[in-house]
């Protein structure tokens, strides 16, 4: 089977939400020699994007897209299963902070937009909801992420991704992390007056936004 093939296979094993054929698509990747971080990107995440674009448009759902992410972990395991740590961090499209802040307890979708970059290659660190700003800021520097991702979903609770954005600027890192938010009540010209660097309406909007900041 030729290399198109194979990561053609990987494509449709993620589309057809099927852990199986992920399973044995990536087994024949690493026989026939094929990169990695090219079979997961190539592959693997091409079908998360058609999954990605399925779910805004309501043609999958949730539990849909848990099998997917399911399928692509399995795959990606046995893709970088003999790295070394150093090669695996250098597979990842990124490290992303990701919570809900502080006073708001909502986290549907910020569990969507977490599924979707754990299955896209990013490293996620969830700090849960309700999140105090000075811990988002403590967590940002201490893991040394690059992007930090904030979802509030009442009015009431937006100030509070304004204060992550001021907090930034006090401590002098403000422009060591890329910032993106989102949530029901949020919009662009929120993010604009904020001095954010992104918004995303959907958890696959916010995919390509991550993607589009750390190109």
């Amino acid at each position: 089977m030729s290399k198109e093939e194979i990561l053609e296979k990987l494509k449709v094993s993620i589309e057809e939400l099927d852990p199986d054929l992920a399973e044995t698509a990536a087994q024949e990747a690493k026989e026939e020699g094929i990169n990695a971080i090219e079979a997961i990107n190539e592959g693997l995440a091409k079908g998360m994007d058609t999954v990605s674009e399925q779910f805004d448009e309501g043609e999958v759902f949730v539990p849909d897209l848990l099998i997917a992410a399911e399928a692509f972990e399995t795959a990606v395991e046995i893709l970088t299963g003999d790295l070394s740590e150093e090669e695996k961090a250098s597979s990842s499209l990124g490290k992303v902070l990701l919570h809900t802040v502080e006073g708001d307890i909502h986290d549907i979708g910020k569990n969507i937009v977490k599924t979707m970059l754990t299955a896209g290659g990013f490293e996620v660190i969830d700090l849960g909801r309700d999140v105090a700003v000075d811990e988002v800021v403590k967590q940002a520097i201490a893991n040394n992420v690059d992007v930090i991702a904030s979802s509030a979903l009442m009015t009431t609770t937006m100030p509070a991704q304004r204060d992550i954005i001021r907090v930034l600027k006090e401590e002098g890192v403000r422009d060591q992390f890329k910032c993106i938010f989102g949530g029901a009540p949020v919009s662009q010209e929120w993010v604009d007056s904020i001095g954010a660097d992104g918004y995303a309406e959907s958890a696959s909007e916010s995919i390509n936004l991550i993607k589009k900041l750390l190109a």
